[in-house]
């Protein structure tokens, strides 16, 4: 069976064993990178398509009757016309929990670095002020407990989970949000009465019409001044601005940034800002410790394997 694999150097820098890929389609198309044109001319033919970032289009479909199966490497199915497939004939299978202990470490990597002002003390110590203070320990910027405080969590899935038990590890006491525009769920707290109580709000839920924008300018002036906002879902979750204006007017503690709405932000983005204070934006690494990596990579093998068994796996179709 023909395949191909679009862009393996969204998920590899070269230190991943693509072992298992090769065991179940010998003989694999692998290219590091495919610009979005030259997409349609390096699937045809194919029968089984890998890809992260590339977008499949109806029009390729159309075009590849041959093809049986599109399987990505991430959870995310937005690139993918999924229900052109589902009229085409057109397996799509996605990546299910191959890297909560990833994202986790890094919700709480960013957290700590915030609470700590790791960064400020690293600065304040080498630059030669610790040694001019003249006592043996010197404490400008505050530093606070994440115990007793309170975690609030938006999106309940694995990854909310993996953040809520490290929470309770830390001695914090975790309130759940219920989904924006769902049914409220016993023992959950609308996000607007969330919003005053919680010392520490991580995102974790999909972009849909519901959630794009649902923390804005409003939604920032509820929380505590002191509380901080960490968001390692989907950029379009954010208003970019209404947040760098938070964060520079001192309205909330602190933020930590992991996905912006353009990745990458050719464009700019308000939070690149390097003045905004206690502010941390990463680039889009939370789920990408290299074990996730090559979970990743093991996973989307058991996809594909699971696939020419006439198995379902973590089809969306």
């Amino acid at each position: 069976m023909r395949g191909v694999f679009l862009d393996l150097g969204t998920v590899s820098n070269g230190d991943l064993d693509t072992a298992s890929l090769s065991a179940v389609l010998p003989g694999l198309f692998i290219h590091e990178q495919t610009p979005q044109e030259q997409v349609a001319g390096r699937i045809a033919g194919c029968e089984v398509v890998l890809l992260n970032k590339c977008r499949i289009s109806r029009e390729m479909m159309a075009a590849n009757p041959q093809l049986k199966l599109v399987a990505l490497t991430a959870t995310g199915v937005d690139n993918v016309d999924v229900a052109a497939a589902r009229e085409h004939g057109v397996a799509v299978a996605n990546l299910r929990d191959y890297c909560t202990p990833s994202v986790v470490q890094h919700v709480f990597a960013t957290l700590l670095s915030l609470t700590q002002h790791l960064p400020q003390y690293d600065r304040f110590a080498r630059s030669g002020e610790w040694g001019r203070a003249g006592q043996f320990s010197v404490f400008p910027f505050p530093i606070r407990e994440l115990q007793g405080g309170v975690m609030g969590i938006v999106g309940f899935g694995a990854l909310g989970r993996g953040v809520a038990r490290v929470a309770e590890a830390f001695g914090m006491q975790v309130r759940l949000a219920n989904r924006r525009g769902g049914e409220r769920e016993p023992g959950r707290f609308d996000l607007d009465d969330l919003l005053p109580v919680a010392d520490v709000l991580s995102l974790h839920c999909p972009l849909t019409p519901a959630t794009r924008g649902m923390i804005g300018r409003r939604e920032l002036a509820a929380m505590k001044p002191g509380a901080v906002l960490v968001n390692t879902a989907r950029g379009a979750l954010v208003d970019a601005a209404a947040l760098a204006d938070a964060l520079r007017e001192g309205r909330i503690g602190g933020a930590a940034i992991d996905v912006l709405e353009q990745e990458p932000p050719v464009d700019g983005n308000p939070l690149l800002d390097p003045s905004i204070p206690n502010l941390i934006v990463t680039p889009h690494i939370a789920w990408a410790a290299r074990e996730s990596r090559q979970r990743c990579l093991d996973e989307l093998a058991a996809n594909v394997q699971a696939f020419l068994r006439g198995e379902r796996r973590n089809r969306v179709d």
